[in-house]
């Protein structure tokens, strides 16, 4: 076993100053603080030990888009897993079936078994096709269809049991029986990308669904007399994504949300291929997309485009620019992640009995080092 000291610890329970970590082979064997047991001892220099991050969203990074080949997405998640980011649902956009399913069957292939270098892949996210036309912002809209039972199960045959969330509008005709078919499934079903009201929204919560995809983005802006899907978001008790990169939701915004206590906040990047490349000319979904600034933007549509935001800058600004504790920056990215994909008796916590995946972060809450399965990367 090693010990890891030096460094506050951030578990459930809070940070610990004196906090020691024992690891043995890819496991989390012993918690604790004051006395530490005998064994190798690696002293971290100070700092903080956090969990692994889990993003529930993301289409791509370091160059890669996760849509373009199976080599493309095993580079982009690791590009990611380089960032902190040990757990990976990867996303895809609408498309064609035949297209979504040939990516899916990527995402199954290196979900069953991780790499030699043990990147996680824990399944597929599918944004689409099942959106609002209205609310479908960088998405392609000739690949925008209305929900339909057969498509879906199509597209969960493709995954060979690894799509594990599913993002529709739940106002469309046939929504909610695919809502249904999804939570039958195994499936979390995750409003987004609709144009719904708050009556409409909230049905799609009542029919099962239990996450909400990028919250107040793709949705209905907050009106005190027609407070759309956002408001029954929060109101249903589900967990809700934010992409906080200071572009998409205003800091202000998801602290409101935050303390409103409805629901979980899961941090995600919902990055693309520019992550950690630069700014510039790309492509997703199949459309071109222009980054400048790190702010990417449809270049026909003018919509955000997804982001260029990876999850330790996620989890450093709610921390420094969002104001939450450190506990809640780290349940947020990992422990709520991972409740949301029945991942939790494995990961998410640094905890005795898990996985033993951490990232060391400076003062500043800057990325020193990641660790994956009890190896440091």
């Amino acid at each position: 076993m090693t010990v890891l000291t030096g460094a506050r610890v951030v578990t459930a329970d809070g940070v610990h100053d004196g906090g020691w970590v024992g690891v043995d082979g890819a496991l989390i064997t012993e918690v604790g603080t004051g006395p530490v047991p005998s064994g190798a001892r690696e002293d971290l220099g100070g700092g903080w030990l956090v969990p692994g991050f889990i993003d529930l969203h993301v289409h791509g990074g370091g160059g890669y888009d996760f849509t373009s080949s199976a080599d493309d997405l095993l580079a982009g998640v690791c590009y990611h897993q380089s960032r902190g980011t040990t757990r990976t649902l990867a996303s895809l956009m609408a498309g064609s079936l035949e297209a979504m399913s040939e990516q899916l069957s990527w995402i199954a292939d290196l979900a069953r078994k991780p790499d030699e270098h043990g990147v996680r892949v824990v399944g597929a996210h599918l944004e689409g096709p099942f959106l609002s036309s209205n609310r479908c912002g960088a998405q392609n809209g000739e690949h925008v269809i209305s929900p339909d039972r057969q498509a879906m199960a199509t597209l969960l045959e493709a995954g060979q049991g690894f799509v594990r969330t599913v993002t529709l509008a739940p106002e469309l005709p046939g929504a909610l029986d695919v809502i249904a078919d999804l939570v039958q499934a195994g499936v979390v079903a995750a409003v987004g990308h609709t144009d719904a009201d708050y009556d409409q929204a909230a049905a799609g919560f009542a029919a099962g669904a239990s996450l909400t995809t990028h919250l107040f983005n793709a949705m209905r802006p907050v009106n005190h007399r027609k407070p759309g899907a956002a408001v029954a978001a929060l109101e249903s008790g589900a967990a809700f994504e934010l992409i906080n990169d200071g572009m998409h939701v205003h800091e202000a915004v998801i602290s409101l949300a935050v303390r409103s206590g409805c629901g979980s906040l899961v941090l995600v990047t919902d990055a693309i291929s520019a992550t950690g490349v630069g700014d510039g000319e790309y492509s997703l979904g199949g459309l071109p997309v222009t980054v400048v600034d790190g702010k990417a933007v449809g270049t026909v549509s003018g919509s955000l485009a997804g982001s260029t935001l990876t999850m330790d800058e996620a989890f450093r600004r709610a921390v420094v620019e969002v104001g939450l504790s450190i506990e809640q920056a780290a349940e947020s990215s990992s422990g709520n992640p991972a409740r949301v994909l029945g991942l939790a008796d494995r990961c998410g916590r640094i905890a005795a009995g898990l996985d033993a995946d951490l990232v060391h972060l400076d003062e500043e809450f800057r990325l020193r080092r990641v660790m994956v399965g009890g190896r440091w990367l």
